[in-house]
């Protein structure tokens, strides 16, 4: 049996606010397999954030361990998960994060650049991967000629051109109108079908039920991790 692609085993995160000790993570496990479609869910100050964060090696645990594709982040110097995150997550942002001078296409090869991807390869890449989203006629583009969803799809082609082995999704429709946000997560769900792994952190509990899974947060402990059984269905319609 194939090894699973996040492996959490009683991971703790304190932090310190003033003469406060805040246990923002309280001995959280759970595995997440490769193709899976995970929804972190739970309110304000419940942990997600911070989960989220560890994930994507922009934190480190301050107890506990985890490993993603492999690598144990905890083990990791500063240098080392920089690596890590150009290597094997792809971000996708509520605010979309990109460079309002370039265009889709300049803003897509971007982390390719960072990676040491040769220029040829990274325009091919990131024009295939606009297509991919449906912005093949948009790579001139520069963000303020497209939409919020155009602008949400760009994000999502940069997240991928780096051919990341997880997705992560930080409130992506947060930003965008229902219809827009729906149209999102139908490409969420077509690129998991695909094969990309993909964890989704979100307050909306219909951008929720789109996912296979669902944990739920509280108090920096899950206390839920059930599986969707619509979107199981919806992803055979």
């Amino acid at each position: 049996m194939a090894p699973p692609l996040i492996e959490a085993a009683d991971l703790v995160k304190l932090y310190r606010m003033g003469d406060e000790t805040v246990r923002a993570l309280d001995s959280v496990s759970f595995a997440i397999p490769r193709g899976d479609y995970c929804a972190i869910v739970g309110p304000s100050g419940s942990g997600k954030s911070t989960l989220m964060n560890i994930l994507g090696g922009l934190d480190t645990p301050t107890g506990g361990r985890i490993v993603i594709d492999g690598a144990d982040i905890g083990a990791l110097d500063d240098a080392g998960l920089a690596q890590f995150r150009n290597r094997t997550i792809g971000f996708v942002f509520q605010s979309f994060n990109l460079l309002a001078r370039q265009t889709a296409l300049e803003n897509v090869e971007l982390p390719m650049i960072y990676a040491g991807v040769t220029p040829k390869e990274r325009r091919e890449r990131a024009a295939q991967m606009l297509t991919r989203v449906g912005l093949g006629e948009r790579m001139s583009h520069r963000p303020t000629q497209l939409s919020g969803g155009q602008q949400q799809r760009v994000a999502i082609a940069r997240a991928l051109s780096g051919r990341p082995a997880l997705l992560l999704a930080d409130e992506p429709t947060g930003a965008l109108d229902s219809q827009t946000g729906k149209d999102i997560m139908a490409l969420f769900a077509e690129l998991n079908r695909e094969g990309v792994t993909i964890v989704i952190v979100t307050h909306d509990h219909e951008v929720a039920a789109a996912a296979k899974r669902t944990i739920e947060m509280r108090d920096g402990r899950i206390v839920s991790d059930t599986q969707n059984t619509r979107a199981r269905h919806d992803a055979h319609v």
